[in-house]
């Protein structure tokens, strides 16, 4: 028989384990989870996406055991304004971050500041290019070693807390330029590189495509190393890793553009519940991300989160959670205003200014974009690689992705496909309204040759005169929501 004082402790003991956080309760079996974030890869430069020469080994072996999504696609393709759209699960106009080396405000949301506070030991290593507002969401914030950032990353995963879940935000360098040849993988021959259509398939082309393709694989290398310190420590099995690029890959007609090239992102993901070697179809955005791992995380989302949670997809490659993906092409050196949409076999692109030709800062810097400018002023160009010459543009573009998977033939003027062309203006005007995105009237200016890297002051960034950092409205997420939202 228990004497008074017994009982006291055992009702003592039972009512503080009632009063700990719902998360406490079950914090050894919380999944963890790395975000391994790659900056300017294109996904058509990896084994599991169909390239034949670039050597990704650890990458393909995620998709054989886990899921590969062939439609995903970035709000942005421009490194800093897609860093922000990622973390706030945000578009770039809403964010107040839309232009290239514009640091987060601090009153934006951020998922892994939710990760957080729900008891996540969170992690940002490598690259940031968000502003200082983001360490409120990591316990801590740490700068990359290594040509690419990565070779601290093991040590991080051996040093974090041993009682807390884990997020990881890894964030490599590679494969931003300019280029850094080591022993941590292959180094290819240019003569065996693929040249895409609208580049000059030149030596100076080759090479830059081949120091290129290094980087692609040095990031896939150290995807490996995260493994296995992730097996070594027997947590591999309860840990989610996503693997995807800020932007496209930056040669011309790629980085900063809404083409395929350099919008649509690699998305493949690894875990405990994702269908193992399952390839999706679905459509999936990078704001996705956010809600999708608080989903398997067990928080609560946040109303100013404007994606959707794919874990349905994760489980059965054939759910749908959107019909519709959008992205921007704001400020990056250059003045710039182009919107997209993508939906089945269709994409969509509206240029504000097309007086102007479509530059980046590859656009004459490096051996590709010189080899290019200069064969097309010798006369040596095919149509399709004069993207970057054209002045003007056309205002719409149009392109039927599966039959023109490099997006060159633009269909906005042929008459047999109105009907689709009026039907996409409709849905991208839905989104502008919904989102309170706008065409700045003093827009940003082109950043003077030679003045310091940064934002060039002196204009407004899209969305700020209509509130779109207040707007949490998603936009057309499913047809449905279309058709929700027009007026009586």
């Amino acid at each position: 028989m228990k004497t008074l004082s017994q009982l006291f402790v055992i009702v003592a003991i039972t009512l503080s384990s009632c009063l700990q956080p719902l998360w406490a309760a079950d914090a050894p079996a919380r999944p963890n989870f790395i975000l391994y974030l790659t900056d300017d890869i294109s996904a058509s430069d990896f084994g599991c996406y169909g390239s034949e020469v670039v050597q990704t080994p650890n990458v393909d072996r995620m998709a054989r055991e886990g899921m590969l999504f062939s439609r995903a696609y970035l709000t942005t393709s421009s490194c800093s304004p897609s860093r922000c759209s990622i973390i706030t699960s945000r578009y770039p106009h809403n964010t107040g971050a839309s232009e290239l080396h514009t640091p987060l405000p601090a009153d934006q949301y951020m998922f892994p500041q939710a990760l957080k506070e729900s008891g996540y030991y969170t992690v940002l290593a490598g690259k940031n290019h968000m502003g200082p507002a983001v360490q409120q969401a990591f316990d801590e914030v740490v700068g990359g070693r290594g040509p690419g950032g990565q070779e601290n990353w093991r040590q991080l995963l051996q040093d974090r807390p041993q009682d807390k879940p884990f997020f990881g935000w890894f964030a490599s360098y590679d494969a931003h330029r300019s280029w850094s040849i080591d022993d941590k993988a292959a180094v290819y021959d240019p003569d065996q590189v693929e040249v895409p259509p609208y580049l000059f398939d030149g030596p100076k082309t080759r090479q830059d495509l081949a120091d290129y393709y290094h980087e692609v694989s040095r990031s896939d290398y150290y995807l490996g190393e995260l493994r296995k310190e992730l097996e070594r420590q027997g947590v591999a099995d309860n840990t989610y890793i996503i693997y995807i690029s800020d932007n496209g890959r930056p040669f011309p007609r790629c980085k900063t553009r809404l083409y395929d090239s350099g919008i649509r992102t690699p998305l493949v993901v690894f875990g405990p519940k994702v269908a193992r070697g399952k390839k999706s179809d679905s459509l999936a955005s990078v704001i996705d991300i956010g809600p999708t791992v608080l989903e398997l995380a067990g928080v609560k989302s946040d109303p100013r989160i404007q994606g959707v949670s794919f874990t349905s997809v994760l489980e059965d490659p054939q759910s749908v959670v959107r019909d519709y993906a959008f992205a921007e092409h704001n400020w990056h050196v250059y003045q710039a205003h182009e919107r997209m949409v993508r939906t089945g076999d269709w994409l969509y692109i509206r240029n504000a200014f097309p007086e102007r030709m479509n530059l980046s800062v590859e656009a004459k810097r490096y051996p590709a974009a010189q080899e290019l400018w200069q064969q097309y002023h010798e006369g040596n160009l095919k149509p399709e690689q004069m993207d970057v010459m054209q002045q003007p543009r056309a205002a719409e573009e149009l392109y039927h992705v599966v039959d023109d998977p490099h997006q060159l033939h633009n269909l906005a003027a042929e008459a047999k496909h109105a009907a689709t062309l009026a039907r996409l203006r409709g849905v991208l005007d839905t989104w502008t309204r919904q989102t309170c995105d706008d065409v700045p009237e003093t827009p940003t200016p082109d950043r003077p040759q030679g003045a310091k890297i940064g934002h060039q002051p002196g204009g407004i960034m899209p969305g700020i005169a209509s509130g779109a950092p207040d707007c949490n409205h998603p936009g057309p997420v499913r047809h449905a929501d279309l058709e929700s939202s027009r007026e009586p």
